[in-house]
């Protein structure tokens, strides 16, 4: 059996990690270069680093913290935030970056799945999902949250993944920050219609809430949190002690 992903989240902005509830109230809580060296040792499998306010202020990411970031990891490392082109694609590889992350970008220019899948394979494509429940359907929401795009948010995931995505992050803001669990009803809707690893963010507060995440949906690859770990609530080693005992595959090392 496949083992389950425990992956920290770095948001940052002005080169500073930031948290916040449903993408807003944003506060600093660490370096991410800080963080990052703790993560690479602390038993995390991967780590995501975002640049939050790249799409929405129409820039790059900071390329000097994201190179600093990555030479401090020494486990795979995904990074998003202003990815527009293939250029930005090759820049965030040429620092350190072994998959990138793309989400506004791919929105106002969906071909470009499937030229960064060409250009570099399905498995260095990581498409990023922000959604929100509108009514009795979920909507893509783009530049950091900010913006309702009307697209629904299971066709938009089945397109990606035909266009060439090689993984999937789905963000739920709805439970971002809320720390009452993860958001199980999109995480099964995307998981019926996706044939490639699925990574949930947003709602983790404790530990039994990866548990009943990996049970609830076993189509789940990968859980992604920020405050818990950031804050020291939730020890990753510890974690996965805890998941191995309740019966789910983790790497333990």
């Amino acid at each position: 059996m496949i083992s389950k992903r425990i992956i920290p989240c770095l948001d940052v902005r002005d080169g500073r990690v930031v948290k916040g509830v449903r993408f807003e109230g944003l506060a600093d809580v660490s370096s991410p270069v800080e963080l990052a060296k703790y993560y690479s040792s602390a038993g995390a499998d991967e780590l995501v680093f975002y640049d939050i306010t790249a799409s929405a202020e129409g820039r790059g990411i900071f390329t000097e913290i994201l190179r600093e970031t990555a030479r401090n990891v020494f486990i795979p490392l995904t990074v998003g935030g202003g990815i527009n082109t293939l250029e930005d694609f090759d820049r965030v590889l040429k620092c350190g970056a072994d998959k990138v992350s793309v989400n506004s970008g791919a929105i106002r220019n969906p071909g470009l799945i499937g030229e960064a899948a060409k250009r570099y394979g399905d498995q260095c494509v990581v498409l990023s999902v922000d959604i929100r429940r509108v009514g009795e359907s979920w909507h893509v929401h783009a530049k950091g949250g900010r913006v309702d795009t009307g697209l629904d948010a299971i066709e938009w995931i089945r397109r990606g993944v035909a266009a060439g995505a090689g993984e999937l992050v789905i963000n739920s803001m709805d439970t971002d920050g809320v720390r009452e669990g993860f958001d199980l009803p999109l995480l099964k809707a995307v998981c019926e219609v996706a044939d490639v690893p699925v990574i949930a963010s947003g709602g983790a507060g404790c530990m039994q809430d990866f548990t009943e995440l990996f049970r609830a949906v076993p189509g789940v690859d990968a859980g992604l949190a920020a405050s818990i770990f950031h804050f020291g609530e939730v020890d990753i080693r510890e974690l996965k002690e805890k998941l191995h005992a309740d019966g789910i595959p983790v790497r333990r090392r």
